[in-house]
């Protein structure tokens, strides 16, 4: 279903969509209108895929066990005593 609104655009906006019509890559500004949204849909949905991706692996990390400063020293000495052989 296809709804027609008005929309204002900024001169420099339109100028780069007509570039484009002009350039034949969309059949009309509102086509590039319509690319712009879709593009801001699908980056919309990638933020919030990211978001829950990174909710898990915190609630993961969060219920895993924990190294005391001390731990974490001694371990890195350790590495760098290993690479430096």
């Amino acid at each position: 279903m296809t709804i027609k609104s008005s929309i204002s655009l900024r001169d420099d906006q339109y100028r780069f969509a007509k570039t484009l019509v002009e350039g034949g890559r969309f059949p009309s500004v509102s086509a590039v209108v319509q690319q712009g949204l879709d593009l801001l849909r699908q980056q919309d949905a990638d933020a919030q895929a990211d978001r829950a991706a990174l909710r898990a692996l915190l609630t993961e990390r969060a219920s895993g066990s924990f190294l005391s400063g001390d731990a974490l020293r001694a371990q890195l000495t350790s590495l760098r005593a290993a690479t430096s052989e």
